[in-house]
């Protein structure tokens, strides 16, 4: 294995640890929300989380690059940049519902190389992810399931207002209609819910790629496909679809209108 993406991948671990932790402690204990221009919220936890995550990955890799959600894109002159969420799921964070997590993404060259899902109100569960290495949950790797149609399989969306903002919201109850269940769990959680076998497709509109950067590896890594709706690969697109690999086209040509 590459010491220099082991390396950084094992720092990586740890870091989602330290600013996860940092994050709970507000979330046990209540924090004051500001608004964004773009109508999202941001508290002091989101800050405080990142910038303990951009002080443990530049101070061990200080030629890296770095692109956080709340305090922006500093170049690489390694190859390596990491991009992260502290907070991915602050609306849930911020009403006391336990569905967030710390992110963190890395790539070498533009390729997503690894990533990390840390879920501390969720009694610390891990999703870790290495390019070559497999994906898992805290010790036990995962897999995508088997479901090979769409009249079997579960379906995942983070909200439904983001389809009716984007005029979105027909070619996704279509895809709602050829699919047998539907849950609308939210943010990174539908990604990492695919990625363990507990359901096929994750589909997603509003994105940024600090909310999926960490996540396309888990799902690949754990066997499966990540997507715009184009059928690019790439995490630079508002629009994202994952699934277990088996569905992908069948669920890519019915958010295509086709």
């Amino acid at each position: 294995m590459n010491s220099e993406w082991k390396n950084r991948y094992e720092t990586a671990v740890a870091a989602a640890h330290l600013a996860g932790s940092r994050a709970l402690l507000y979330f046990e204990n209540g924090v004051g929300i500001e608004w964004k221009p773009d109508k999202s919220p941001v508290t002091q936890a989101d800050r405080e989380a990142e910038m303990l995550l951009r002080d443990a990955l530049l101070g061990a890799f200080p030629n890296d690059g770095f692109l956080g959600e709340e305090f922006g894109d500093r170049p690489s002159n390694s190859g390596f940049r990491w991009i992260v969420d502290p907070i991915d799921g602050t609306r849930s964070f911020v009403r006391g519902i336990p569905m967030w997590a710390t992110l963190i993404g890395l790539e070498f060259k533009g390729e997503q190389i690894a990533g990390i899902a840390y879920l501390p109100a969720l009694n610390g569960t891990l999703y870790r992810a290495l390019r070559g290495d497999g994906a898992f949950r805290d010790d036990r790797r995962i897999r995508v399931s088997d479901v090979d149609r769409l009249e079997d399989s579960m379906l995942f969306y983070s909200s439904l207002s983001w389809f009716l903002k984007a005029g979105k919201e027909e070619v996704f109850l279509n895809l709602v209609r050829q699919t047998q269940r539907q849950r609308g769990f939210g943010d990174f959680y539908g990604f990492v819910l695919v990625a363990q076998g507990s359901g096929e497709v994750m589909a997603e509109y509003g994105v940024h790629c600090w909310d999926v950067a960490g996540l396309k590896v888990l799902v690949e890594e754990a066997g499966g496909i990540f997507t715009d709706w184009t059928g690019n690969r790439t995490i630079h697109s508002p629009d994202v679809i994952a699934s277990n690999g088996k569905l992908h086209e069948a669920a890519l040509a019915i958010l295509q209108g086709k």
